[in-house]
């Protein structure tokens, strides 16, 4: 009896954890990225994020990612990356840059889970912008243009979120088009 109602309360958990990861499975870059995974989990298995997870492991923050959080990321594609003056990237690379790019990359990070109804919420209540605080200390901004969301840095350059609301254990992903500075 003991096997009966364990095997029948498992198949019943398998079953509504098949049922919720299947819908909330969002392909990024080639790439399911499993909600029940954390950040850096799914993240090194999408080919559009590969510049990415170079810096995060350059900047040692593999650890901070991989961590409780929850976070909000705005993932920069390769493709973001390539848009910044030639040389740019290799730069950051370097182990004498790793503040920097500490900072840039934290700056695409906010404290807590925010889906894109969430921050469509906060545009609405701030009449048509809202602010939000980076783990870097910097400020990003969010808008609409049309149904398209939208966030500005400090230095007045836009991204487009191009995939919002992939789903981590520790947070949530919005890829964007264009890596976001802060204000030099």
């Amino acid at each position: 009896m003991k096997t009966r109602k364990f095997l029948a309360a498992a198949i019943l958990a398998l079953g509504f954890g098949f049922t919720s990861f299947a819908q909330k499975t969002v392909m990024v870059g080639g790439a399911a990225m499993y909600p029940n995974k954390n950040i850096i989990e799914n993240a090194v298995n999408s080919k559009d994020h590969t510049t990415l997870v170079a810096a995060v492991k350059a900047a040692d923050l593999v650890e901070t990612l991989q961590g409780k959080g929850p976070f909000t990321v705005f993932a920069p594609t390769n493709a973001a990356f390539a848009k910044l003056p030639a040389g740019t990237v290799e730069t950051l690379l370097k182990p004498e840059n790793k503040k920097m790019l500490q900072t840039i990359l934290t700056y695409h990070v906010i404290a807590g889970k925010l889906n894109a109804s969430d921050i469509a919420k906060a545009i609405k209540d701030g009449k048509g912008k809202a602010t939000f605080k980076t783990v870097s200390g910097g400020t990003l901004t969010a808008w609409m243009k049309g149904k398209d969301l939208y966030i500005s840095d400090e230095s007045g350059s836009k991204a487009k979120v191009t995939i919002a609301d992939v789903n981590q254990s520790n947070g949530v992903i919005h890829v964007v088009d264009t890596v976001l500075l802060p204000k030099k």
